[in-house]
């Protein structure tokens, strides 16, 4: 790294610390803007600024949004009836890459985790139930991680939820256990969304 100016050690360490970029691919980044021209460089760099500034959550799914609503909520074209809840804006993004689900999402935030003083009132559920007493929802699809914890979440929702009239699934095969839905391809959560189970 001593070769390096330190402007450039900078820039190295700062995209090394980005998941899934170790030393050698921030090395190669930063090699690459060097010789890109400046203009650029810049619009890289301000399109990351305008992202950071104006991405927020949308006010009703927690979806990633630019306004009060993400696209997907803004969309007349969703089945609002349908509400898959999942835990983080990844699952959502993986699901619509697999183009089966045509509903709306719910995003939790996280799963129940009490190693990690994780509780319910640190999630997303509050306002999901308020979605719910709203009214038009006939289906919660339970889309968490099938992990302990993921599992664990999904039973206290079912619970949760179980006694207010509407249909509660869970996303069903495909998912192997401990596996995460944002590295499913599309197949598999194609599969999963189809084969969902009426929750028991």
């Amino acid at each position: 790294m001593k070769a390096f100016p330190s402007s450039v050690r900078t820039v190295i360490r700062l995209l090394g610390s980005l998941p899934g970029l170790g030393e050698k691919s921030a090395t190669r980044i930063a090699m690459y803007l060097i010789q890109k021209p400046e203009k650029e460089v810049l619009a890289l760099a301000e399109a990351i600024i305008k992202m950071k500034k104006s991405v927020t959550l949308c006010k009703e799914c927690f979806h990633l949004a630019d306004d009060d609503l993400c696209a997907i909520c803004q969309d007349p074209k969703r089945r609002s009836d349908q509400i898959c809840v999942v835990e983080t804006t990844t699952d959502v993004i993986a699901i619509e890459q697999s183009g089966i689900y045509g509903g709306r999402y719910h995003v939790l935030g996280g799963v129940i985790n009490p190693l990690e003083n994780v509780g319910p009132e640190r999630l997303n559920i509050e306002p999901l139930l308020k979605r719910i007493e709203r009214g038009g929802v006939e289906e919660i699809i339970i889309a968490t991680n099938p992990t302990s914890q993921g599992e664990a979440t999904a039973r206290y929702l079912y619970d949760l939820l179980k006694d207010r009239g509407i249909k509660l699934t869970r996303i069903g095969v495909g998912i192997p256990a401990g596996g995460d839905i944002k590295y499913a391809d599309p197949l598999t959560l194609k599969q999963a969304i189809e084969s969902r189970r009426v929750f028991q």
